[in-house]
């Protein structure tokens, strides 16, 4: 029950991330990285980076929080995440 809240959180943030990167809209394998990476923190204040596509899968950077620490994702074709980590503090995750 704990990780379905979470996940609607996560979701219902999203709904309200303003990105001011100059990135275009998420796509879907940004915002499956936006909801995984949003989850996996616990935190809801994240914004989209940057995605470099990749048959092999697309790599998402996210920023979370009001300093928008960096977190790394791999989003799947099927719709599945992988590889998530923070950038800023590798030992994290």
């Amino acid at each position: 029950m704990k990780k379905l809240v979470v996940a609607l959180l996560a979701l219902t943030a999203l709904g309200a991330c303003v990105d001011d990167t100059g990135v275009a809209a998420p796509g879907p394998a940004e915002q499956a990285c936006l909801a995984a990476v949003s989850a996996t923190t616990n935190n809801g204040d994240v914004a989209l980076l940057s995605s470099t596509f990749s048959q092999a899968g697309t790599e998402v950077i996210v920023g979370v929080g009001p300093d928008r620490a960096q977190w790394r994702c791999i989003a799947y074709s099927d719709g599945s995440t992988d590889g998530i980590m923070s950038l800023t503090d590798e030992g994290r995750l």
